[in-house]
């Protein structure tokens, strides 16, 4: 899977900025690494929780799909923990901040998944078949005496055709303008020749 990452110049300030936090203790810095990374992908700030300790000093940050992040605070990470070190600390909120990231709209994104995966999928009921199994012949209903569930199955299948219609003739009047220009210019082309 590529990912798209900000250029190393922009890197380079972003963890400047947290580094610098991590010592001073100065928000400003803190803002600054968080924006620096929000402008470059297009997303909003994340809300961010700052905390002594996260489930009992076993997790460093944890991000949820609202767009919270909860983090422990650089005054906090040394205490009682093994790897307590600032790199430590500038991995852990990159970590969380990929997670942010990757769970940005989530919940329209899984929706705009489930409807073009399931686009297409029903289609018109056919036509029963009589089906004979050993001399006695048993038909099955037809299609003009089909169940609501049928009918409405097909009404949904009508209607996806249509919406096809309508997007491939939307797609074929956006480039209608391309082929006339192209004929005329053959067209002049062709007229010039014949009088030359």
């Amino acid at each position: 899977m590529r990912m798209l990452l900000p250029p190393i110049d922009r890197r380079r300030e972003m963890d400047k900025n947290l580094v610098a936090f991590f010592r001073d203790h100065r928000p400003i810095d803190f803002r600054r690494a968080i924006a620096d990374f929000c402008r470059y992908y297009h997303l909003r700030r994340p809300r961010i929780g700052w905390y002594e300790y996260i489930d009992w000093g076993k997790t460093a940050g944890k991000t949820f799909e609202d767009g919270r992040i909860h983090l422990v605070h650089p005054e906090n990470w040394k205490r009682g923990r093994v790897y307590n070190s600032e790199r430590m600390w500038v991995q852990m909120v990159y970590h969380e901040l990929a997670h942010y990231l990757f769970w940005t709209d989530a919940e329209s994104k899984a929706e705009s998944f489930t409807h073009r995966m399931v686009r297409g999928l029903r289609r018109t009921p056919k036509r029963a078949r009589v089906a004979v199994t050993r001399g006695a012949r048993v038909t099955r209903p037809s299609a003009g005496r089909t169940s609501g569930a049928n009918r409405a199955a097909a009404r949904r299948t009508r209607q996806d055709r249509e919406n096809t219609r309508r997007s491939i003739n939307e797609s074929r009047t956006a480039t209608r303008g391309r082929r006339r220009k192209t004929i005329a210019r053959s067209n002049r082309r062709t007229t010039q020749r014949a009088r030359g």
